[in-house]
């Protein structure tokens, strides 16, 4: 179905693509916004996920509804490093989870007259977890522990029975991740290296453009060791909380992280939690 404010469209999954193949266009000066999706229910109900539909909860929604309004407002103190230029699109996993914190992103962008495209793409699906999905964690490790055991040391070797592999998530993640770069890139010169790279000399906002992208933590692993060229070996090496914000800007096609795993947007709604869960304890006598 398309989205009429927003020329939603679904992409197919690419096919694969070859890994020697540039991922970043040349001299590209844009920047790349990570979001992952907020709380699901099985998230909330302790279950492995993977490629399961689930709808968010109503703290999920409660963090979409955050984390949209600082991406409306990004130069708002304290600033997020984020260009003043176009925003292009915003691109999600066709997820429900994953499309419902899109929504909440586009309104709020709709709202603040910074409306794009929103597409999803196929290519962002999270890792199929195979047997393991809808399982409790608790459930997966008294069935599966040597097989868990293995995926949490080795995940090159090791993953859930019936599900995908790195290297098969990586094959269709970086072709969607080059299909976002291009429109960054095109009717756009060249950028230059020869300008300050260390920040805090009065540094202002690029204004080059930049795009959305809400997806998964396993997906967002492989897109960060695609852009930086890391092997597949340091799967494990990232993390994402639920509605967390990372910023790779691109300088003349080099990728820098300006930021990982924001949360701060969250704060109030972890507060409120925190002082909803001390009133249960302290009524029913728990420490």
């Amino acid at each position: 179905m398309d989205d009429p404010a927003w020329g939603r469209t679904l992409t197919p999954t690419p096919g694969r693509a070859d890994p020697t193949d540039p991922l970043i266009p040349d001299g590209l000066d844009a920047t790349l916004v990570l979001v992952r999706h907020g709380e699901s229910t099985l998230i909330a109900e302790g279950r492995f996920q993977g490629q399961a539909d689930s709808p968010l909860t109503a703290i999920g929604r409660q963090q979409a509804e955050l984390v949209a309004a600082r991406l409306a407002a990004p130069h708002d103190p304290p600033a997020l490093p984020i260009p003043i230029g176009p925003l292009v699109e915003v691109v999600h996993s066709p997820l429900g989870r994953t499309t419902e914190t899109a929504e909440a992103i586009a309104a709020a962008l709709t709202s603040a007259d910074r409306s794009c495209t929103r597409r999803a793409d196929a290519g962002f699906l999270e890792m199929d977890q195979g047997a393991w999905q809808g399982l409790r964690r608790t459930e997966i490790a008294a069935r599966y522990g040597v097989e868990l055991a293995a995926w949490r040391r080795t995940p090159l070797q090791a993953w859930a029975p019936g599900g995908e592999s790195v290297p098969a998530v990586a094959a269709r993640v970086r072709p969607a991740l080059a299909a976002v770069l291009a429109p960054l890139a095109a009717g756009r010169g060249r950028g230059t290296d020869d300008r300050p790279q260390v920040a805090g000399y009065g540094d202002r906002p690029p204004a080059g453009p930049w795009s959305i992208v809400v997806g998964h933590d396993g997906v967002f692993k492989i897109v960060l060791l695609a852009l930086f060229e890391l092997p597949l070996e340091r799967f494990w090496m990232w993390s994402m909380d639920l509605c967390g914000i990372s910023v790779v800007e691109f300088r003349a096609g080099r990728p820098v992280i300006r930021a990982h795993n924001l949360t701060a947007h969250l704060a109030a709604l972890d507060d409120a939690h925190a002082i909803t869960t001390l009133d249960e304890r302290t009524a029913d006598g728990a420490l």
